[in-house]
């Protein structure tokens, strides 16, 4: 791929690529699909389509038409300035999803599990950056975290799951500059709910959970849901187990069409072992001379391993009319967890001479494996709310949706960090004590504080019989605070205000055809102190995309094709040899993304995926690798999914899919001298309802693929997941 892309030579391929589709459409004939106004099922997001009703609610099938990720109201897909992808219910229980990382498998841009099967952690890159941590939402609410400070959020909860890919913070505040990943609760809608799903695996592990609403009052204007789930069992990962425990009630008050209160609260309880070893790239990616690490390889000690995980939220989702046109949106959340974890983790190999490790490879006779132990101690608190004003104009030469908000974000995280050493182990036949020499005192014991206001305002104008004009503005102002409890006495304090853009252009044809360009720029806070110990820089940079949507009349569908170049500058950076955190770093990333989400008819979905980016190091503090791809994101990725369901007949409501993931190479290394290769993957399920019941099987990883999903140096790589059963049966009533 070349250096820089010709976006207009692009777009005009983009057009010619779909111009046939749309002209094709005079002779095809297909089965009639009847959705409503929304291309969504039910209302069960708000009260008005302006906050985002159908936007938040079910999704049809495997096509959603609306979104509020994008605009933060509620908006056609298609006039959102930037790619989104939406993945509903349906599609999350037809694939037997159990985590939201999982959930974004068949989504283009975006790159899940680079080391595998985690259950404590939702890994998540798009478009070549991490947005694991500083581009996670619930319901439109940012889930910030920092270290070994965040949440954990399990599907079952959730009624779609969104991407918007490129930067957000014009409407978010700061964010992953590469997009960001929101999550939609189920809410009550006053509809009677009596659902109970039960599930085992081949590990095995099992679970069961309920999903409970109905009205309370005859008018149905309060109305409840209770959602919980208990889960335990082994994992594919030898002596690792875990069991997770939560509830999550909520209550609507919706005395009309014109306001609703939601109130609602989770609590969240796991006790888990750890699973990801990151391995040694000599016996994963390539071999060791004793061959290949095994898949389930416990790394840590059996009886003192340990990961536990609290947190809980608490929050409210209010709207309401105060005019005709005008509409005021008010959503606030709480939220605190504390995480502990202790054991030691792989570094690498042994080496005998030195009694220390970190050696990318084997050392003979026992190519033994080196480890660290480690232990933390993490408390969180976080605050966010976000309240705006969201006025639409009468119908005219332009129609007028415009939007001015506040919001406010506060991330408090109170840590303790500590190694020490651990006896290596052997690969091939791992011998364990359960006995662990005692942590070194913590080198890390501090309190962070980190705050956000940002003022914004966005304007979504029509006009010229079907131009779409999307402007956003934006500043936020950032205070960040570090109290060290420990012997450096590293206190610090950090103020710092920024400005973010977005400005939009497309213009939607009378058969669907939407082409579009946008520009934006974004910035991201950072924490951390440079050298003088001030505090760092936020990253910054800018995006432009083209791109073209395409929803046709004469099938229930959404396609879109988009190029970007994407530019991140002040990455951050320990440079030698002081190894003091500097913002210098800049990274480009361009690409080419295709999505097709198709309900051909009552009985057929599909939906497929393509990526190629072009990642480039442009500045590093190592000079040699400027120019190279950065480690661990692949470059070309691609995906298919594919379900049939019976209608009628002795077969009614038998049904299955199957899918196929490919995941090109990448590097284990910035130098780029270490890779790891392309990997294919397929995935199938079959699944049998009836009335009121049902039962269903997926396998992932069907024919057991050993391969490494990615590497972030030599010595912390993962696999992908293997062949893995879930069983599943649901009855509702």
């Amino acid at each position: 791929m070349s250096s820089r892309f010709h976006l207009s030579v692009a777009a005009c391929a983009l057009v010619a690529a779909f111009a046939p589709a749309a002209v094709a459409q005079q002779a095809i004939e297909l089965d009639t699909v009847t959705i409503d106004a929304n291309g969504n099922q039910g209302n069960a997001g708000g009260a008005s389509d302006i906050a985002g009703g159908a936007a938040t609610g079910p999704v049809n099938g495997y096509v959603a038409k609306r979104t509020t990720t994008g605009s933060k109201t509620g908006t056609p897909l298609v006039e959102v300035p930037q790619s989104v992808s939406v993945i509903g219910r349906q599609e999350l229980d037809d694939r037997g999803v159990q985590k939201v990382d999982e959930a974004l498998r068949y989504t283009p841009g975006v790159f899940s599990q680079p080391f595998g099967q985690d259950t404590d952690t939702d890994w998540i890159y798009i478009r070549g950056f991490n947005a694991t941590q500083t581009g996670a939402y619930l319901d439109g609410l940012n889930l910030y975290s920092y270290a070994f400070g965040g949440f954990i959020i399990d599907p079952f909860l959730l009624e779609r799951v969104e991407v918007l890919r490129g930067p957000a913070s014009v409407l978010y505040g700061g964010s992953n500059p590469g997009g960001l990943v929101n999550s939609v609760s189920k809410r009550a809608t006053g509809e009677r709910i009596a659902y109970v799903e039960g599930a085992i695996n081949d590990d095995p592990n099992g679970y069961g959970a309920f999903d409970l609403g109905d009205k309370i009052t005859e008018d149905g204007a309060w109305s409840y849901r209770v959602l919980g789930k208990l889960q335990g069992g082994d994992t594919d990962t030898e002596f690792a187990q875990n069991f997770r425990g939560l509830i999550a009630p909520n209550l609507t008050f919706q005395p009309d069409a014109d306001t609703r209160l939601n109130l609602y609260a989770t609590y969240q309880y796991d006790d888990q072992n750890h699973v990801t070893g990151f391995l040694p790239y000599v016996g994963s990616e390539v071999d060791a001379p004793f061959g290949k690490i095994s898949r389930d390889i416990f790394y840590s000690e059996p009886d003192l391993d340990s990961f536990l995980n609290r947190q809980g939220t608490v929050g409210y989702e209010f709207e309401t009319d105060v005019s005709e046109n005008a509409r005021v949106v008010s959503n606030t959340r709480y939220g605190h967890s504390e995480r502990s974890e202790y054991g030691p983790y792989f570094f690498g190999y042994y080496n005998p001479a030195t009694g220390f490790g970190g050696l990318t490879n084997p050392v003979a006779p026992d190519y033994l494996i080196n480890r660290l132990n480690f232990a933390h101690d993490t408390k969180v608190d976080t605050v966010t709310t976000d309240n705006r004003l969201v006025v639409e104009s009468d119908p005219g030469l332009i129609d007028h949706q415009f939007m001015v908000g506040i919001d406010y974000k506060y991330f408090g995280i109170d840590q303790v960090q500590a190694s020490g050493v651990a006896a290596p182990l052997n690969p091939v036949n791992p011998i364990y004590t359960n006995s662990l020499a005692p942590l070194s005192a913590p080198y890390l014991n501090e309190k962070i504080d980190l705050n956000q206001l940002g003022f914004y305002a966005q304007e979504q104008a029509k006009f010229g019989g079907g131009f779409i004009l999307t402007l956003n503005g934006r500043y936020d102002q950032v205070w960040i605070d570090r109290n060290d409890r420990g012997s450096f006495n590293n206190d610090y304090s950090g103020d710092e205000g920024a400005a973010s853009g977005r400005a939009g252009l497309a213009y939607e044809f009378k058969n669907g055809l939407v082409p579009y360009a946008s520009v934006s720029r974004f910035f991201n806070p950072q924490i951390g102190t440079n050298a003088q110990g001030d505090a760092v820089e936020p990253e910054v940079g800018e995006q432009y995309e083209v791109g073209l949507k395409y929803a046709p009349t004469f099938v229930d569908a959404v396609f879109t094709a988009s190029l970007f170049d994407l530019t991140r500058r002040n990455t951050l950076q320990s440079v030698a040899p002081l190894f003091i955190p500097q913002a210098i770093g800049e990274i480009n990333s361009q690409g080419v993304e295709l999505e097709a989400n198709v309900n051909i008819d009552r009985n057929w979905k599909i939906k497929g995926a393509f990526t190629a980016f072009d990642l480039t190091i442009e500045r590093d503090a190592n000079e040699n690798i400027v120019g190279n791809r950065p480690f661990l994101v692949p470059e070309v990725q691609a995906s298919a999914w594919a379900d049939y369901t019976v209608a009628g007949g002795s077969l009614d409501g038998l049904g299955g899919g199957v899918g196929v993931r490919y995941v090109g190479d990448s590097y284990a290394d910035n130098e780029n001298e270490f890779k790891v290769d392309a990997s294919t993957v397929f995935d199938a399920a079959l699944r049998y309802n009836r009335d009121n019941w049902g039962v269903s099987a997926n396998v992932t990883n069907v024919f057991d693929k050993k391969a490494v999903s990615g590497c972030q140096n030599t010595y912390a790589c993962g696999y992908i997941e293997g062949r893995g059963v879930l069983f599943k049966g649901h009855v509702s009533w």
